[in-house]
Parts: C-alpha cells; sequence; structure tokens
C-alpha cells in the first residue's frame, strides 16, 4: 500500500464529494474522485486506489453494479470498498455488502465514524498487501528451490555417472566446471598402467568360485584404494586385470612420476597379499606394464551402457610390456624412463619383441625410487 494511501470517492453529488475530500484530505490521505459510476469503474481501474467510498444512488450505473463489477473482475486487487447512501433501509445496506462492500456509512457523514472506518479498512488493505507480498515471495522461493534442486539432481546424476570412471575429487571437479566433459571425445598425451595378476587363471581353475571371488575382492579393493589416493582413473578391470590411466580428465604435470609411484604401492600392496594368499595354497604375483602417449579419449558404448575408453598404440604398448612383466615386475618404456631416469632405480631387459609392434621395443625393470 502506497504512502499516502490513495482514495477514490465515487458520487454524483459534488457537495458530497467536496465535505469528503476536505475531512479525508485533513487526515493526510491522497483523494481523487469520480463524479458517476462509469467514471469509477475507468478511475478504480486506472489509478488503483487503496480505498473506494462509493455512492449508492448513481446515474448510468449505479453503486450495487460498480461493485459487483469491481469484485468480478480478476484483474482487479482487492481494495477495500465503504458504501456510503442516504438511505436507512437496511435492504439497501444488505444488496451493497451482498454485491461486494466491506462497510458502510449513511449520509450525512459523520466525521468520526468516516475517519474510524477509513483507517479500519485501510488496515485490512495494509494486512492484504503484506500477505499477498509473503505469496509471491513464496513462489519465488519455491520456483527457486525447484530450479536448484533439478540442478543438483542433474549434477548428482551427472557425477554418479562420471564416478564410475573417475575418482570422487575429479568428478566433483569436472561437474563443478573445474574441467571439461570428459565423456567428448578428445585426445591427449596420458600415462597409461596395465595390472594383471600372474598365476590367476591356473588359480581359478582348481579354487572354488567363493575363493577366487574373495581374492578378486582383496585385489581389487587393495589396487582401488591405491589408484584413487594417486587420482588415477580407472578405465576398466575385467577379473584380474586393470587398465589406469594419467592425465586424463585433468591434466596433471607429474602424470608419469604417479603411474610409477602407484605402481610401487600396488606391487608392495599385493605382495603382502599375495603372501598371505601362497600361505592358503595360491600362487599368485603381479605383473605391472606402463607406458606413454598419446590416445583419443571419450564414452564409449550405447544408450543405456557407456565405458569410458582410451584408444591409441600407447595403451596396447602398456597391455603388452605387462604382458611380458614377470611376478612382481614393473615394467616401463622407454619413454617413460626418459622422463623419470633421476628418480628411479632400473634395470634393463633385452629388448622385447610384442605383439603387434614391428621393432623391438626398449624395456626396464623398476626396482623403486632413488633415496
Amino acid at each position: 500500500m502506497r504512502t499516502p494511501p490513495r482514495i477514490l470517492i465515487v458520487d454524483d453529488n459534488a457537495t458530497n464529494v467536496k465535505v469528503l475530500q476536505a475531512r479525508l484530505g485533513s487526515e493526510g490521505y491522497e483523494v481523487v474522485s469520480a463524479a458517476d459510476g462509469e467514471e469509477g469503474l475507468a478511475a478504480a481501474r486506472t489509478l488503483a486506489p487503496d480505498l473506494i467510498l462509493l455512492d449508492l444512488m448513481m446515474p448510468k450505473i449505479d453503486g450495487i453494479e460498480v461493485c459487483k463489477r469491481l469484485r468480478a473482475d480478476p484483474a482487479f486487487p482487492f481494495t477495500p470498498i465503504i458504501i456510503v447512501t442516504a438511505m436507512a433501509d437496511l435492504k439497501d445496506v444488505v444488496a451493497g455488502l451482498e454485491a461486494g462492500g466491506d462497510e458502510y456509512l449513511t449520509k450525512p457523514v459523520d466525521h468520526a465514524a468516516l475517519a474510524a472506518r477509513v483507517r479500519s479498512m485501510l488496515r485490512i488493505k495494509a494486512l492484504h498487501d503484506e500477505v499477498e507480498a509473503l505469496v509471491a515471495q513464496m513462489k519465488g522461493w519455491n520456483a527457486t528451490l525447484e530450479q536448484r534442486v533439478a540442478t543438483q539432481v542433474a549434477e548428482l546424476e551427472r557425477v554418479g555417472r562420471l564416478r564410475r570412471f573417475f575418482s570422487p575429487q575429479l568428478a566433483e571437479a569436472i561437474v563443478s566446471g573445474g574441467a571439461e566433459d570428459p565423456l567428448q571425445s578428445h585426445r591427449r598425451e596420458i600415462t597409461v598402467v596395465f595390472l594383471d595378476l600372474r598365476g590367476f587363471t591356473a588359480f581359478a581353475e582348481i579354487a572354488e568360485p567363493e575363493e577366487v571371488m574373495g581374492v578378486l575382492r582383496q585385489y581389487h579393493g587393495a589396487a582401488g584404494e591405491l589408484i584413487l589416493a594417486h587420482e588415477g582413473t580407472l578405465e576398466h578391470f575385467t577379473g584380474d586385470g586393470m587398465m589406469i590411466f594419467f592425465n586424463d580428465p585433468v591434466p596433471v604435470a607429474d602424470a608419469a612420476e604417479r603411474a610409477v609411484r602407484m605402481s610401487l604401492a600396488i606391487r608392495e600392496r599385493i605382495g603382502s597379499l599375495a603372501d598371505a594368499w601362497l600361505r592358503r595354497g595360491y600362487s599368485l604375483g603381479l605383473g605391472i606394464g606402463i607406458a606413454q602417449g598419446f590416445a583419443t579419449l571419450g564414452a564409449i558404448g550405447f544408450e543405456g551402457r557407456w565405458d569410458y575408453g582410451a584408444i591409441g598404440t600407447v595403451t596396447n604398448l602398456a597391455a603388452r610390456l605387462c604382458g611380458e612383466a614377470a611376478s612382481h615386475q614393473i615394467l616401463i618404456s622407454r619413454k617413460v624412463h626418459a622422463q623419470l631416469e633421476p628418480m628411479l632405480e632400473v634395470d634393463p631387459v633385452p629388448a622385447l619383441n610384442l605383439k603387434g609392434f614391428q621393432r623391438p621395443v626398449d624395456a626396464f625393470s623398476v626396482r623403486g625410487i632413488k633415496s
């Protein structure tokens, strides 16, 4: 409600209008007037008064019809209407109230009664406007909340999808805008690590399925914990084999070093498990191959089942090195060795003739990190 409140007087009697204008003006209200029902309807819709003083008996359109039309107009806001009539017949008063009037005064209008009625109706108008403002505010909050919930649900779904491939911190970074969407096909230099349990096929042939699953759970749990700790991306695992790569989706400056440090930690952890397995009669060891090079990465699959894949010679090289590695041995490519030579203790191995590679491939066996 505006300050000062605006009051519209609708009365065809000019003398009555002047009297009411003088009395209401002395109370500090803004007063406007209309000389008949038609003018009153137009003024009400144009000026949007906070209160209407409406005479019942007027030419063209009487006060009761004005009241009915205003109340029937969905575009017209709630505005208190005080009916002013010279008639003492209660039927007219009742007709005016039933048409939509909120209060009534009889002529001649008593000044004290007028002031009291106006203040009472304006309080109601102020309360109504406050409620309307709160309702609008609540609608705005609800709309914002619904949008936020929808956005958060979409983010959670995306995080859940990305966490199938990436560490939780990387999935969060991707969704929050800290990295481009990696599921789009892109090309990048990565360091690839392949893990494979030696002796697993022979073990699986003689062991009970429950024993095989128990060993795999221990193996996956131990390796998975270290993969996440080093922020590696698990491309896939197939039983006893795993493929992990670094420098995607978020680039890192030390991809090769992370790959080697993770591999050393996994070798040590799986070595402890292998000792326990051996005491139970399971002769298992871990072979690891590491290579670095460019690959094309992105989503591979079909609607309803997507995997995240890296395609390129570098993945084949890491897989072949892993296949050549003996139990508890880590073989790295020449490119990885060239980057990390100052920090690694390695043993050269004879050039390897690997499937899919026309020329012999140089490789190095990692003993550990230099002190």
